[in-house]
């Protein structure tokens, strides 16, 4: 194909990125942009961003062929400039990507929590009520614990916290594994209590409901259990550091299912389906933030919990901080920012 035949083949397309580059360029002011998207001219189409992809292979492979066919400097330049503007715009929209999860982090995430300040304080009650209950009845009554774990599984976590244990919170079977095997085991069992509370929101609620008060529950048992027995400073030592996000992430995580599942029970005017996906936005950012707090705790709990050296005082101490420190970032992060 000739140079000139390959141009006007080409040059429709070409001219819709040169228009897309332009129009998108982040260093114009917006009244610049319209005045150069007004400029354009009316039979250039816009370039669809499902049609970036595919647009771009074919710019790259038209690159290729003017190089290999030998067309002239200019044409080759010109394509060489527009692949190249095009890859650093593509680079750009990925530092704004990452500049937006830092806002997200820093201010957007508590402000989103104080948004949705209803299903949270809803969720924690569910949560925290059986938790601590459970926990204060069992010092009354210590035979009650087996009205909720099995013997077996109480047996277990008495192994794992005892005086004498090997291995801090670790179950016989991983008691050799090394910190990176339970760091995956402790992301995986996270995940599942977190993802419990959020998709039993699908089910009208219900779902969030249960595994809300039933994950507290069992954890208060748990907990009464071991207190009871007198396991405090190997079983509070080895909680103190991560128990803040990890309860914090399950709480969270129930009040995006929750919203969800309010969503469903009540759309007031909207259809059901309609009110599902306006109140699935902020139920999936939730779930995000949740998802952070419950991969730091995993960290925390494989790495810093079961580490004997660390005295008892400098454990608990170090988990009031996380607390507190984690309760007013919820509380006050992000106030003096613009809202999300």
């Amino acid at each position: 194909m000739k140079e000139l035949q390959f141009i006007a083949s080409r040059q429709h397309e070409w001219a819709a990125w040169d228009h897309w580059l332009r129009t998108g360029s982040h260093s114009s002011s917006r009244k610049a942009r319209e005045e150069k998207a007004a400029a354009e001219d009316d039979t250039v189409q816009p370039m669809a961003i499902a049609d970036l992809p595919a647009a771009y292979r074919r710019l790259c492979r038209d690159l290729s062929l003017a190089r290999d066919r030998h067309y002239s400097s200019a044409l080759v330049h010109a394509l060489h400039d527009r692949v190249l503007a095009a890859h650093q715009r593509v680079y750009g929209a990925r530092k704004r990507v990452a500049g937006a999860w830092l806002e997200f982090i820093a201010s957007g995430f508590p402000r989103l929590v104080r948004q949705e300040a209803g299903f949270v304080l809803a969720a924690a009650a569910l949560f925290f009520i059986p938790l601590l209950l459970s926990l204060a009845l069992l010092q009354i009554y210590p035979d009650g614990v087996y009205l909720v774990l099995s013997s077996d599984s109480a047996a277990q976590y008495e192994e794992m916290y005892a005086p004498d244990a090997q291995r801090l919170g670790r179950p016989a079977a991983h008691g050799a594994a090394r910190e990176l095997s339970m760091l995956a085991f402790y992301i995986s069992n996270n995940v599942r209590i977190d993802f419990q509370c959020f998709a039993g929101g699908i089910a009208f609620g219900l779902g969030s409901l249960f595994f809300l008060g039933y994950n507290g529950l069992m954890i208060g048992a748990t907990a009464g259990h071991l207190t009871q027995l007198g396991y405090i400073e190997t079983f509070w030592g080895f909680v103190a550091g991560h128990s803040a996000p990890e309860l914090i992430g399950a709480v969270l995580s129930g009040a995006a299912g929750l919203k969800i599942g309010l969503a469903l029970i009540a759309p007031g005017r909207k259809r059901r389906l309609d009110a599902l996906k306006q109140a699935a936005h902020p139920a999936i950012r939730l779930l995000y933030g949740a998802a952070a707090l419950t991969f730091s705790a995993a960290f925390i709990e494989a790495l810093w919990s079961p580490n004997r050296a660390l005295p008892f005082a400098v454990k608990i101490g170090t988990g009031i901080a996380v607390w507190l420190l984690l309760l007013a970032y919820l509380l006050f992060a992000g106030r003096g920012s613009r809202a999300a």
